[in-house]
């Protein structure tokens, strides 16, 4: 069987078994662009949207009362499950009491210590969401340092952040191909050099005008690829010694442990962003930054509120209701073990399947966060994994076998993800899945 005709009957099994996610998208078509609230709603592989009823710690049901074990949590914001109780009673009687009031409440204080406690940064701020917070570092890197570049890592994602959206190709920044409505070049402010590439690194450094290096402690939006070793170490004295700041987004990585890769991995950067998870999918991120760095920022506003940057919802009651909830009674070392034991579980379990199959694929790992890779070894940089991205077909074919057998993973490439609530039995189905799909593809393949 072709992955055509395997996609063609995987796509009637699931008109077959959703009929009515399938006439509910017709009503979202009506008045929503694209059809759905959110465009990237659409981006996964099932031929109509689904159409979600609730989803309760690591499962999710629709309206046509199908189940799936939840892998994708949101793309992340889910990352310890949903309908987290603590998260339900600290946000709802924060609602009762005034949902936002652009002043803080008794909990900030405690909220900023638990930070502080965690991630070992002295100083934070609060945003809607990470690309809000890596928008306002970046602002300040430039406010601190009076130089105007950033340097990014080809393959990065920093939300909706129009700086970091460009790629590297031919060895020079351009435009991200999806760049859309974005009139001034955005390739004379920053560049992009290879990830683990240390002399680019060190190359873009070296013409003195780089206000801050941004970066995830491992990528994770181009499929994953890992830091080698010391890479962080030389990185981060490079860019000392520019003048640079170094900043790092764990919007993803997270995942790595309680304190995310910075503390698991012993980083020292000078501002850090937590996004997504860090109130328990309430939307809500925070960023935090150095005793120095912060004493440069209050240097260098000089008046009022009026800086450029943030909203008057950041902050919000709810928001910090959200986080100290998340940090107090869900992000826990406890809940964390039973992640990082459970992903462990996962990737033996997925790297036995590609072995037994003779499957040229690989499985990258980091913390709770696994992904299967269309590669037979883990890449090192993001023009390595474009190759894997590019089997759009095969990537399809999988994402729809999966859907049809209760299973969901990140809708964008073969993210998956594990919540303190996945259970044994749910991480075997998912391995089974995937083996009965490399069956049939190797039998396609032959």
């Amino acid at each position: 069987m072709s992955l055509a005709n395997l996609i063609a009957r995987e796509t009637q099994r699931f008109l077959e078994t959703h009929p009515k996610s399938a006439a509910q998208a017709k009503a979202l078509d009506a008045h929503w662009l694209f059809g759905a609230p959110f465009h990237w709603m659409k981006d996964w592989a099932a031929p109509v949207v689904i159409i979600a009823e609730d989803g309760e710690g690591a499962v999710l049901t629709d309206i046509d009362d199908n189940t799936y074990d939840d892998f994708c949590l949101g793309d992340t914001p889910g990352m310890f499950g949903h309908g987290r109780p603590e998260i339900a009673r600290a946000v709802a009687e924060q609602a009762r009491r005034g949902a936002t009031f652009m002043l803080p409440t008794q909990e900030s204080a405690e909220v900023g210590a638990l930070l502080a406690e965690r991630f070992g940064l002295p100083f934070w701020q609060t945003t809607l969401s990470a690309s809000d917070a890596n928008r306002a570092l970046i602002r300040w890197a430039r406010a601190v340092t009076g130089k105007s570049v950033i340097v990014v890592f080809d393959g990065c994602y920093h939300g909706m952040v129009e700086d970091c959206l460009v790629e590297l190709r031919h060895g020079r920044t351009r435009p991200d191909a999806g760049l859309i409505g974005q009139v001034f070049d955005m390739t004379r402010t920053t560049r992009a050099v290879s990830f683990n590439d240390i002399g680019a690194l060190e190359a873009a450094l070296a013409q003195g005008d780089v206000a801050a290096v941004l970066a995830e402690p491992a990528m994770t939006n181009c499929g994953m690829i890992l830091p080698e070793p010391n890479f962080w170490k030389r990185a981060q004295a490079l860019a000392t010694k520019a003048g640079a700041l170094l900043i790092l987004d764990e919007t993803h990585t997270l995942s790595t442990g309680p304190g995310g890769a910075t503390k698991t991995w012993g980083l020292a950067p000078d501002a850090l962003v937590i996004g997504k998870a860090i109130a328990g999918g309430f939307p809500a991120a925070v960023w935090g930054v150095s005793a120095e760095l912060g004493e440069k920022i209050t240097a260098a506003k000089t008046s009022g509120g009026r800086s450029g940057i943030g909203t008057t919802l950041a902050g919000n009651a709810m928001g910090i209701a959200a986080i100290g909830a998340t940090l107090r009674e869900v992000a826990t070392a406890e809940a964390y073990d039973v992640m990082l034991a459970g992903a462990e579980a996962l990737v033996a379990k997925l790297r036995a399947v590609i072995a037994k199959r003779a499957l040229p694929w690989c499985v990258v790992h980091v913390g709770a966060r696994a992904e299967i890779v269309f590669a037979p070894e883990p890449p090192r940089n993001a023009a390595e994994m474009r190759p894997a991205l590019a089997q759009g077909e095969l990537n399809h074919a999988l994402h729809l076998y999966l859907i049809n057998r209760g299973v969901l993973i990140a809708p964008f490439h073969m993210m998956m993800l594990v919540c303190p609530a996945t259970t044994t039995q749910q991480i075997d189905r998912l391995v089974a899945a995937v083996d009965s799909f490399a069956e049939e593809f190797a039998r396609e393949s032959a």
